[in-house]
């Protein structure tokens, strides 16, 4: 990732930029627009802006004490700590909830921690990673900010990714790493609290995957216009205005719906099985949507220097991060019936 990037966007203090009252910064509404807009730029932005602006820092506002927020959040706020969100594991993801193996225990005034992390975006430019551990003590999941330098710790980045490419994920070894009990966030105490969490974060990755399609049909639309095939621009031709309509038409419904989302969010409503629907279908659409971008674009459109293909391969990490389509429905299924279907 160019440090340019985050070198243009922190003086722009897009969390709470100037003329916006606090209430509206705070709002879905507001950060949800925001990763729309940073997505139908570039996903690997929109993923790195919002590690920092969604994953982390609703982390610390969820998950710490008042006091803990209201002392961390201006400096999450200005990237004065820069941090990131380490949940999964090598060995698990979907099952994290009762998979989860890295561990945590008490030791006189501190807590040591031991485990591996997989998948984890930003890491290596972290000033802290919020490691979330179960408690040898009382088996409780816990969460830890864990500066990134500390003893023990060991980061290894993770290449041959086809998808957000310039976004690089990590795997993060904790070997006896020694945090104070300040670090510890004290409003998680059990997986309840880490839903709690995830509640917050998939509207935002529904958000970001709209957004996407806003890029891929921005994209697809600017180079019909100028190929030239039999004569004339592909754009007039009756299939490839379809497959065009198509895509407004995913880009449109999974706007309605995280509108909806967030407006119901904003009024206190927060549900797991409204924003894993979200999450799933806008997901789901984002990857027709590309692939309607594609064909369109035809050959070309799977080269690297051509944005479609870039939006093509971001798709598959959008469809999976933050929730498989899979677990996701799993949760709402869960709502309609009554039954959870997990085990």
């Amino acid at each position: 990732m160019p440090p340019a990037i985050l070198e243009a966007l922190v003086p722009l203090d897009l969390m709470q930029p100037q003329g916006v009252d606090a209430a509206e910064a705070a709002s879905s509404m507001f950060s949800g627009f925001r990763n729309y807009v940073l997505a139908r730029t570039d996903v690997s932005v929109a993923t790195l802006y919002n590690a920092q602006s969604g994953l982390f820092r609703a982390t610390v506002r969820h998950g710490g004490s008042p006091e803990q927020a209201a002392e961390l959040d201006p400096r999450i706020r200005s990237f004065d700590l820069a941090g990131v969100f380490a949940l999964t594991e090598p060995g698990h993801g979907s099952d994290i909830a009762g998979g989860l193996a890295t561990t945590a225990r008490r030791d006189g005034d501190d807590w040591v921690i031991d485990g591996q992390k997989r998948w984890i975006g930003g890491a290596d430019t972290a000033d802290v990673l919020t490691v979330f551990a179960r408690d040898t003590a009382d088996a409780l999941i816990k969460a830890f900010l864990v500066p990134r330098t500390a003893d023990g710790v060991g980061l290894r980045t993770i290449t041959g990714k086809v998808s957000l490419r310039p976004m690089q994920n990590a795997v993060v070894t904790l070997d006896g790493v020694r945090v104070p009990a300040s670090a510890r966030l004290l409003q998680v105490n059990g997986w309840a609290d880490v839903a709690r969490i995830l509640r917050v974060m998939r509207s935002d990755v529904a958000w970001i995957a709209a957004g996407l399609q806003a890029g891929a049909l921005d994209a697809a639309v600017r180079y019909v216009r100028e190929r030239e095939q039999f004569g004339r621009p592909v754009g007039g031709f009756q299939l490839v205005q379809e497959k065009l309509a198509r895509m407004l038409a995913n880009l449109t419904s999974s706007l309605g719906m995280i509108v909806q989302l967030s407006a119901r969010q904003d009024a206190g409503e927060y549900l797991d099985e409204n924003s894993a629907l979200a999450k799933l279908q806008t997901a789901r659409l984002a990857r027709e949507t590309v692939a309607l971008a594609r064909e369109v674009v035809g050959g070309n459109g799977i080269l690297l220097e051509n944005d479609v293909a870039r939006f093509f391969a971001d798709a598959e990490a959008v469809y999976s991060y933050e929730g498989t389509h899979e677990i996701n429905s799993l949760i709402v299924g869960r709502a309609l019936t009554g039954v959870s279907a997990f085990l």
